[in-house]
């Protein structure tokens, strides 16, 4: 159980805190709701580059890193398709530096000409190292615009192309900064050793006077029900054969998440799971294989993807696979399989229950998407899941019409 409590500015900036007395040290999580759904179809990409871009520094504080890290902390950032985070651990005597530092670039980020382009190199090098120079590395961007005809998750989150990236100006930053870094648009969540009143005397001191507001009112397109087989095949300079599946799945409100993620780790949770047991280490018709949950705010993705072993046709691999799946729609799984994948899920969230920073994060991803109390129901949802309900969501999951499937093919 995780003991919390939610407050909000008048400005509408969330603040959420959990005092936690047996760490020397305090997590600050400060999540924006603004992720790659968010960009315009010929901007894509701008949600990871201004991640990038927040820590160019303001007029009173010109470097980011510095200043956290002489205050004996560290901190990192990440983007995604529904939110951009960035989260600081350091000392708890000098958790005010955390309020200073975040507050600052909220209101007074100072982006330069040189730095913007300076980081556009960085950004455009990014999407070469990890999309066009890498064996698959289009693959996200293929499957997601197969899986996904109208949502924005229709494209990653580094972005649909790389011309997108080079024709960003500073124009469009700025905008976007004005946009969706307002205090109504974040999210703090503090977790570690501190007192109440003194917290609360730093938000206001520092986030309660800032009156940025928005002028986004952009409304996400609804994807619809995906109703028949889609099937790509690339030709290409791999080290393997590949297949790549997507089925979707709901969104992290949705009634049957729980259950789907479950689904997803009896076929791919570890070497323990089916799909790595039989198709692995049994038959050896794959190098490797997983499977997984995009776990996105709105309805996302099942993923599958496995490399083929040499040697082995692709057909027969496939069928292999879909084999798999079929045995989830037509078996019910056993008492001790569905037991011992419950634990697995129970330790995890106990060991995150036990992390200051994975509580500050998951506090803020409950609050984003509107069931913060979610964070201590978890586990119940997972414990309420039945032999019988793996049975009936797996054959509506694993549908055809409900697949989008990548083959990967190795050149001759």
């Amino acid at each position: 159980m995780i003991n919390f409590k939610k407050i909000t500015l008048k400005n509408g900036l969330r603040f959420i805190y959990n005092i936690d007395k047996s760490t020397p040290l305090v997590a600050f999580n400060i999540m924006y709701n603004v992720g790659s759904k968010n960009e315009k179809t010929d901007k894509t990409g701008l949600a990871h580059f201004f991640e990038h871009l927040m820590f160019s520094g303001t007029p009173d504080i010109d470097d980011f890193d510095y200043y956290t890290q002489i205050c004996g902390g560290d901190n990192n950032a990440f983007t995604n398709n529904d939110n951009t985070d960035f989260y600081l651990t350091l000392p708890a005597e000098n958790l005010e530096m955390a309020f200073c530092l975040e507050a600052d670039r909220m209101n007074n980020l100072s982006i330069t000409k040189q730095k913007f382009s300076t980081e556009k190199k960085v950004v455009i090098e990014e999407f070469k190292e990890t999309t066009l120079n890498v064996p698959y590395g289009e693959m996200w961007h293929v499957l997601s615009e197969m899986s996904y005809t109208k949502h924005p998750y229709m494209w990653p989150t580094i972005g649909k192309n790389i011309q997108d990236i080079e024709k960003m100006n500073l124009e469009d930053v700025m905008e976007f900064y004005s946009d969706f870094y307002v205090p109504e648009n974040a999210i703090i969540a503090v977790s570690g050793n501190f007192d109440e009143e003194t917290i609360l005397g730093y938000l206001e001191k520092w986030f309660g006077n800032i009156q940025k507001k928005s002028s986004n009112n952009v409304d996400l397109d609804i994807e619809p029900k995906q109703d028949s087989f889609k099937q790509k095949t690339i030709v290409s300079d791999v080290p393997s054969n590949a297949i790549y599946l997507a089925f979707h799945v709901d969104g992290r409100n949705g009634k049957n998440y729980y259950i789907q993620d479950l689904i997803s780790d009896i076929l791919g949770r570890g070497r323990s799971a089916r799909l790595y047991q039989n198709l692995v280490k049994k038959n050896q018709l794959f190098t490797e294989i997983h499977a997984y949950m995009t776990g996105t705010n709105d309805p996302g993705l099942l993923i599958i993807e496995g490399l083929v072993n040499d040697g082995i046709y692709i057909a027969k691999a496939e069928n292999a696979l879909f084999s798999e799946l079929e045995k989830l729609k037509t078996e019910l799984i056993s008492d001790e399989e569905l037991t011992k994948l419950k634990n697995k899920m129970i330790n995890q969230l106990a060991f995150e229950e036990l992390n200051i920073l994975y509580k500050a994060m998951n506090l803020c991803q409950f609050e984003s998407i509107g069931n913060i109390d979610m964070i201590n129901s978890q586990m119940e949802y997972y414990q309420d899941v039945n032999q019988e309900q793996i049975k009936k969501e797996s054959n509506e999951l694993f549908k055809l019409t409900n697949c989008s499937k990548l083959i990967y093919k190795k050149e001759k």
